[in-house]
């Protein structure tokens, strides 16, 4: 069974599939106030705006990482 992991700011979840991850790091190197691998959670989306998040996820090379938009 695949493992998915959901983080969120309240507004949209950062959804994680460790399987999918190349560790690349770009997420740590655009937000490392979010992701910080040396932490638990490593995913602390409440320490970015919900742009900030969209952005950077648009970034990941492996698709490990997306999101979903709550409902208002």
């Amino acid at each position: 069974m695949e493992i998915v992991k959901e983080y969120s700011n309240g507004e949209i979840s950062v959804i994680w599939k460790p399987k999918l991850c190349e560790h690349a790091g770009i997420c740590v190197k655009m937000l490392p106030k979010v992701y910080n691998p040396a932490e638990k959670p490593w995913i602390k989306a409440e320490n970015a705006t919900t742009q900030e998040l969209k952005a950077q996820i648009g970034q990941c090379p492996s698709g490990a990482l997306s999101y979903r938009q709550h409902n208002a």
